[in-house]
């Protein structure tokens, strides 16, 4: 409800006929209102519609306490930070108390004697539901004191009390959001130990503290965070207090391409212009980059390089398409021009913003991390490309569309694309490539000049990707010519071909290009 602005003593209050309600009592008659009026409950959490929302819906109208259960990027944190929009606007509390005192029922010492002595008189404020809210990132150096509370000595001294004066109590984190919403992120990272002074709050909603023989009643709703490997397989957790959480609410990674490109279009940093102005530049994305990028996150989730144990964040999508921009943004630059459009060898400035977000296996480690990031991107890149041009793997009726393209190569061309040429020059050495423009036109419909040139790009690096055409990569450079000069070439250097005649070779081992 609106804070009443001329209600400001406990009299007052009573006189209003104000209904007190306990937190968990709060959130479930203002969810059952949103819900009737088909209000967005979660705004901008996407891909979880019919798995977790309503899982956590249901939880709050049982008023159980939650733990969100589910690996990196999926969005914990972010939904137990929008719990506190089901609070109400405000709420009265009995002024200048540590632990937002029901005026009607104090229960600290303070809070007690302050209305013993001014009785209707006591005077009111009106707490805002965002100061109902408490968080804590659970650490192994996390105490008791801090959640929960332990005597104070300096107030002891100061105020000449001894320890059995319940005011030397410095409360802790916890009781400090009574009446209000508290989470603790990554809760088996609690030393066991800490894990027992929850049990009190979790069930008999109250809290001791060193030893008083005075119990404080609490109304708080818990909810927590965990990783799935934490909570279940390391046994960080005392299962006497998973027993006490009553809803384990599992959450996931988005589960279809187009859920995935959605969230990473909004969490992105894509619109650079309206942030930059004048001095921006106008960077266009076709929309398989979009899909490549998003599949860059399936891929990893997939491979046998990486622990999926760990899992693999949105955050690594978000990055990478940060890092293409940029990428593109920084060759416009150089060449002084006001707009572009991103190139498939931008995506090569991506590898770092995956490197740094996954957990190799032992495997992967001794890959390396970049090579395993260029195989995700190349993988990628392939799985995307058959949705728009024939799968150059189907020998029959795929590979004879890219005859043209391979008989240029075979007869020795082969073309250089410099990570910061011109569009110009770009545009140059792909129209020389025999039957490339046709393909695109055949099969796509650009939207402009660019995206046709880095359409044919694509169809280079599948190619490449399909084992078709070789690739060298040097500093700021690809180049792309035929598969058996490039085979010959790396022969007469003294090494082993990194390309095989058999295309099944390439998918037993998806890294033996990038070695």
């Amino acid at each position: 409800m609106p804070a009443p602005t001329d209600i400001s003593t406990l009299g007052e209050l009573k006189a209003s006929g104000y209904q007190l309600r306990s937190v968990k009592d709060e959130m479930r008659a203002n969810l059952m209102q949103k819900l009737r009026a088909d209000e967005d409950i979660f705004p901008g959490i996407l891909g979880y519609d019919q798995t977790v929302i309503p899982q956590i819906q249901n939880a709050i109208l049982a008023k159980h306490d939650i733990i969100l259960l589910g690996l990196r990027g999926q969005a914990k944190t972010r939904i137990i930070r929008m719990l506190p929009e089901l609070l109400d606007d405000y709420i009265p509390v009995i002024a200048d108390t540590p632990l937002n005192e029901n005026p009607f029922a104090p229960v600290t010492k303070q809070g007690r004697e302050l209305v013993e002595e001014h009785g209707d008189d006591t005077p009111i404020e009106w707490l805002p539901r965002e100061a109902r809210y408490g968080e804590k990132l659970a650490t192994p150096d996390t105490t008791i004191a801090d959640l929960i509370g332990d005597i104070d000595p300096i107030k002891a001294a100061n105020e000449r009390l001894t320890y059995a004066d319940e005011e030397v109590i410095h409360f802790g984190i916890i009781p400090r959001t009574n009446r209000g919403i508290f989470a603790i992120n990554e809760l088996p990272d609690l030393q066991p130990r800490i894990q027992v002074g929850l049990f009190n709050i979790m069930e008999e909603q109250d809290i001791q503290i060193r030893g008083f023989n005075v119990r404080f009643p609490l109304d708080v709703m818990m909810v927590f965070s965990a990783n799935p490997e934490d909570y279940t397989s390391r046994g960080n957790l005392v299962t006497p207090l998973k027993d006490r959480i009553d809803s384990q609410i599992i959450t996931h990674y988005p589960k279809t391409l187009d859920t995935g490109m959605a969230i990473t279009e909004q969490e992105a940093w894509i619109d650079r212009a309206s942030d930059d102005g004048e001095a921006a530049i106008d960077v266009h994305v076709p929309h398989f980059f979009r899909e490549i990028i998003e599949q860059i996150a399936f891929e990893a989730r997939e491979s046998e390089y990486i622990d999926q144990t760990s899992g693999v964040s949105v955050r690594v999508t978000r990055a990478a398409m940060e890092a293409l921009l940029s990428a593109a943004e920084r060759r416009a630059l150089l060449n002084g021009e006001d707009e572009t459009t991103v190139r498939i060898s931008d995506l090569m400035h991506v590898a770092p913003a995956i490197t740094g977000k996954v957990e190799l296996v032992y495997e992967g480690e001794q890959e390396g991390a970049q090579n395993v990031a260029l195989s995700l991107i190349g993988q990628a890149i392939r799985a995307i490309y058959t949705r728009y041009f024939p799968d150059p793997d189907d020998k029959e009726e795929g590979r004879p569309a890219y005859q043209d393209v391979l008989d240029w190569f075979a007869s020795g061309h082969s073309v250089d694309l410099e990570q910061d040429m011109s569009d110009e020059t770009y545009a140059e050495m792909l129209t020389q490539i025999d039957g490339l423009y046709d393909l695109v036109e055949e099969h796509t419909t650009p939207d402009s000049d660019a995206e046709r040139l880095v359409t044919m790009e694509f169809v280079l690096e599948a190619l490449h990707q399909n084992s078709l055409v070789g690739k060298e990569i040097g500093d700021g450079v690809q180049s792309y010519d035929d598969i058996m000069g490039s085979m010959l070439s790396s022969l007469g250097d003294g090494g082993m071909p990194d390309e095989g005649f058999d295309d099944d070779d390439d998918d037993d081992d998806p890294l033996s290009r990038y070695r």
